[in-house]
């Protein structure tokens, strides 16, 4: 007789009055005689009544077949699980959705990109209440899994830990690193008559040659680095790249450290405090990573009860000097960090200087001053700088304000040599039409080109941008136009690209009211963006405005946009931890 078959029954009595299952919210499936049923299934899975009476850690992954940025979790899930059992817990995974940004760009696809975040908090949220299960470890690759994973954390409150997936290694193409940007590039370049076909045939085989995410400083690394400098990740996880197999270490101790978590009692809103998300802006700007980290941290934020919105974000970047030489404004990438020490590095440098929180609680139940207590930041090598000398004195993203823009608007100006810009505006309801524009070159050096209708509520989901504007650089007019849009662009977008405007035109922000020809202005270094225009002007052209009925008018993304709010408060859909009267911990 096996093992369970012997001990099933006494055990069970155990479980039914387990006084370490006290406070715990998987006391409401595994304790007392009513829950036997519920026993049953759990004993059909092969779990013994020992496991039963042990705390229930969720094990969650994006995993996918969708792109490279996914692929490799499932592996990594199982060496958490390990973690977890290691040390008492019993392990229980499952998986939520993925919207790959590389596969969903340049079509309607990316409408579904955003909407996910919210499909992955929610979705999460679902499984930990339905199955109450007492800790969480999330594992996640792609650009909106990871501030989804990190919602639904923050959101649930159980004792937490988050694993990047890792990035992927550069391709080589023509004797030096390559990665996806170049392909989107080349895309333009290879309509511009630049690149051959042949070429851009070859470039497309090898610029993505292994499992990871996308392997510059956007949005998923940039947001990995923000799992480090906020707390929820174990230090040096971030950076370790996906095909190695020496993450299977941060995996178990992701386990192991969990555990550690729900036994002190230490919850993500213990760690993710108002400091811990200045010091997530500040990494963000000290590596120029994405724009989208100006979405995601006041949707953080949101979650926690914290009022942290654009411009508390933009304040940060404004006061953090750019340290990190990374694409795509810079030289190198993820892979570059992680051999030289990872994160952990950019972090001590920015410490050192005085640019974050080093009291700040992380997931080794130590303070982030402690946890880099040996870190130093190495000689001989330029991926990352002292903050004595730094690439930039202001970080790599600005936020913008004006009249064009009163509830805010963002701008990645890392590598960027031209930082005002003033032009005639050329007007786009859609990407659609700005990319078919680009591409037959029906645009000049000198114009901003206007794409709008594409904020969270009238795109609906708030479409990122980086076909057109990857295109634009491979024709070589990358510093001699400018782009706004209510939209978003990619964290591999380079040039003077504003996002985010708002109010988006959908509920009427002034960004509905340009007229092609009108005069825009952008100053990064002032931090404004303005239609030159007589205010009566603007105030008649908004009594003729009208409403734009988009074309989803069921289904998901419908359901999207009756609910989310402006992007400048992180386009959230719900009122958040400060409405709550109910904490799923604490059932």
């Amino acid at each position: 007789m096996d093992d369970r078959d012997e001990s099933a029954p006494t055990q069970s009595r155990a479980v039914q009055s387990d006084p370490g299952k006290s406070g715990l919210p998987s006391r409401h499936t595994t304790v007392g005689p009513e829950r036997a049923p519920h026993r049953s299934f759990l004993y059909a899975m092969g779990l013994s009544a020992r496991e039963i009476a042990q705390p229930f850690v969720g094990v969650v992954t994006t995993w996918n077949e969708a792109a490279p940025c996914n692929i490799s979790l499932s592996r990594q899930a199982q060496v958490v699980k390990k973690g977890v059992a290691a040390a008492g817990g019993t392990p229980r995974e499952f998986t939520t959705i993925t919207v790959t940004d590389g596969i969903a760009m340049g079509h309607a696809g990316m409408k579904a990109s955003l909407v996910s975040r919210e499909v992955i908090a929610d979705s999460v949220e679902l499984s930990v209440r339905g199955h109450c299960y007492d800790a969480l470890v999330g594992l996640a690759g792609c650009d909106k899994t990871l501030p989804g994973l990190m919602m639904a954390m923050l959101r649930l409150n159980v004792p937490s830990v988050f694993l990047y997936g890792g990035s992927i290694l550069p391709g080589r193409f023509r004797g030096k690193d390559v990665t996806v940007l170049d392909v989107f590039e080349a895309v333009g370049a290879n309509a511009a008559g630049t690149m051959s076909d042949a070429d851009l045939a070859e470039l497309e085989t090898v610029a993505c040659p292994s499992a990871g995410s996308c392997g510059g400083q956007y949005t998923a690394n940039s947001m990995a680095y923000v799992s480090e400098a906020i707390g929820l990740a174990l230090p040096g996880s971030a950076s370790t790249p996906a095909p190695y197999e020496s993450r299977d270490r941060f995996a178990d101790a992701s386990g192991r450290a969990v555990m550690a978590l729900l036994k002190r009692g230490l919850r993500p809103r213990d760690i993710v405090t108002r400091q811990a998300l200045e010091n997530a802006a500040a990494v963000v700007a000290a590596t120029g990573g994405s724009t989208n980290a100006a979405l995601h941290l006041p949707a953080m934020a949101h979650e926690a009860g914290i009022a942290f919105d654009i411009f508390d974000v933009a304040a940060v970047f404004r006061r953090t000097p750019l340290i990190a030489d990374l694409k795509p404004g810079g030289r190198y990438l993820a892979k570059d960090v992680h051999e030289i020490g990872g994160v952990p590095v950019v972090l001590k440098a920015l410490l050192d200087g005085g640019f974050l929180h080093g009291e700040c609680l992380t997931v080794t139940g130590r303070t982030l001053a402690e946890n880099l207590e040996s870190v130093l930041l190495p000689d001989h090598q330029d991926v990352v700088h002292p903050t004595t000398r730094p690439l930039s004195p202001t970080g790599g993203l600005v936020g913008l304000s004006g009249n064009l823009a009163p509830e805010g608007a963002i701008v990645k100006v890392a590598g960027l040599r031209r930082l005002a810009f003033s032009g005639p505006a050329r007007v786009f309801d859609r990407e659609e039409d700005a990319f078919a524009a680009v591409m037959q070159r029906r645009y000049h050096a000198g114009e901003v080109l206007v794409i709008r209708y594409e904020g969270p509520r009238g795109g609906p989901g708030m479409r990122e941008m980086l076909s057109t504007t990857s295109a634009i650089y491979g024709q070589g007019m990358g510093e001699d136009v400018a782009l706004i849009t209510d939209g978003r662009f990619s964290g591999a977008t380079r040039g003077l690209c504003v996002g985010h405007v708002g109010p988006e035109a959908a509920v009427g922000g002034p960004i509905a009211l340009i007229e092609d020809g009108d005069v825009i202005e952008i100053d990064a270094e002032r931090g404004t963006l303005s239609l030159r225009i007589d205010p009566a002007v603007l105030a008649a052209r908004r009594e003729r405005w009208q409403p734009r009925r988009h074309a989803f008018q069921s289904g998901a993304l419908w359901r999207y946009a009756q609910t989310v709010g402006s992007a400048g408060k992180g386009a959230v859909t719900h009122p958040g931890a400060a409405a709550e009267e109910h904490v799923y911990a604490d059932i």
